[in-house]
């Protein structure tokens, strides 16, 4: 392959590159949405925002339903940083509600 077929190929790559991660943008979005909804839940009846038997549930499905090339770990590490916002943004909603009581 020559550079200029090449550089043509990874054009093409980047540009499959961009599309999936405008849909992972919006799935983390839809996400959020969900998570929002889950937070005004357990506002509403005082549970906490960590549970790490629903977390370890979230790890399992996951794992479950990850034919790879992704490994395993990394998609767990992945979901551990996206639980992690939410959690995050779950925390800060409560905080904001409470400050304006």
């Amino acid at each position: 392959m020559t550079e200029s077929q090449a550089k043509h190929e990874l054009g093409i790559l980047r540009e499959k590159i961009d599309e999936v991660d405008r849909k992972l943008v919006d799935l983390l979005n839809e996400r959020t949405r969900v998570v929002e909804e889950i937070g005004t839940v357990k506002r509403q009846s005082q549970l906490p925002v960590y549970e790490p038997k629903r977390e370890d549930m979230v790890y399992a499905n996951v794992s479950a339903h990850n034919h790879g090339p992704l490994p395993g770990d990394s998609a767990k590490r992945i979901f551990e940083r996206i639980m992690d916002e939410m959690r995050t943004l779950q925390r800060n909603k409560m905080e904001s509600t409470k400050s304006q009581c």
